[in-house]
């Protein structure tokens, strides 16, 4: 879906594939202003696109949204999501607004936080022993019109639902006309099989192909693990990569298409990063008021190795995608509070 030749529009709703507003209030999110970091890290000017704002706290509402919608026009009576965050409690609250039956199909350990989000839109909850599973249990009951699926059932993964991934791109219609003043250089994205990078760029993409932008940023993936960068260097889509990562909602140890896509389109980098230094710019960035989901947290970390690796410039002015709050988060993060002396 191109965008439209004029920037005459009513809502940012008229962009997307289903105009129809869902009645909770998705998109159009804030941004955050941050000049002391910028001032810190030598660059011009750095803000948050706060995701965390939407109705169930994070950017996976705009595709709940779309998907939920595509589900209703195909005549589904059920929708299933294989995810253990963010996915699941999205697509089951848009489910729950639309009467859909809603099947999260998840891992043993996803948060008790997450799982209790999920069990109050009335979803079910289905647990395999490992993330592929959850893929191939999708992809049976897809296969038979059980289900209809939200998210990726496919190995190796070729992303979302693609009415879900196209809507991301409203992102970049929001960047721009946020950032008109002075537009950004840069965009740093969570990323595990990049919908929400493709989307992105995709939207630009777009924008830029209408002639409504004359500047187009370059958008970089960061992410717990060199995944996209060795599959750049010809080992693959799918790597033998542990998983094992505090950065779950950007986990996982393969890459899709789209990712390769959507740097080459952007002119962007993918930039690993270590649980421990973002475990550090987590509480940074919650000394600048904004508590993020690690996986969130990441691009500020992100952002420090493109900069010591010469790939973003003095004078860039950077968006950070804050995908997620910090309040879903699973336990093990959380250590006991010393008991107050007397």
């Amino acid at each position: 879906m191109a965008w439209p030749s004029s920037l005459e529009f009513q809502t940012i709703d008229d962009w997307l594939a289903y105009p129809e507003p869902s009645g909770l209030g998705e998109g159009n999110t804030p941004l955050s202003t941050l000049p002391r970091l910028a001032a810190t890290l030598g660059i011009s000017a750095l803000c948050t696109k706060n995701e965390f704002a939407n109705p169930t706290g994070s950017h996976k509402d705009r595709m709940g949204r779309m998907v939920v919608q595509r589900a209703l026009e195909a005549g589904a009576k059920t929708i299933a999501v294989a995810s253990s965050g963010n996915a699941g409690v999205s697509i089951s609250a848009y489910a729950a607004r639309s009467s859909l039956e809603c099947v999260v199909v998840t891992t043993p350990d996803i948060s008790p936080n997450w799982r209790r989000a999920i069990e109050m839109h009335g979803a079910r909850i289905v647990a395999t022993e490992n993330s592929d599973d959850r893929w191939a249990l999708i992809a049976e009951n897809a296969k038979k019109g059980s289900w209809y699926p939200a998210t990726n059932y496919t190995i190796p993964p070729v992303g979302s639902n693609p009415f879900g991934v196209d809507s991301y791109r409203a992102i970049a219609l929001e960047l721009h006309l946020q950032l008109q003043a002075a537009p950004t250089t840069d965009i740093i994205v969570p990323t595990a099989r990049g919908d929400l990078l493709w989307g992105i760029a995709k939207g630009y993409r777009d924008l830029s192909d209408s002639g409504l932008s004359r500047s187009t940023p370059n958008i970089h993936a960061v992410e717990p693990y060199p995944r996209i960068r060795s599959a750049l260097a010809g080992h693959g889509m799918v790597g033998l990569f542990s998983g094992d990562t505090d950065m779950v909602s950007i986990g996982g140890n393969t890459v899709t298409q789209q990712s390769l896509y959507a740097l080459e389109i952007s002119k962007g980098s993918a930039v690993a990063v270590d649980d421990d230094d973002v475990a550090a710019d987590q509480a940074v960035l919650a000394n600048e008021g904004l508590y993020l989901e690690r996986s969130s947290a990441a691009t500020l970390t992100g952002l420090r190795k493109l900069i010591s690796e010469k790939k973003i410039a003095s004078n860039a002015r950077v968006v950070l995608i804050a995908t997620s709050h910090g309040y879903k988060e699973h336990a093990r993060f959380l250590e006991r509070l010393p008991t107050a002396q007397r």
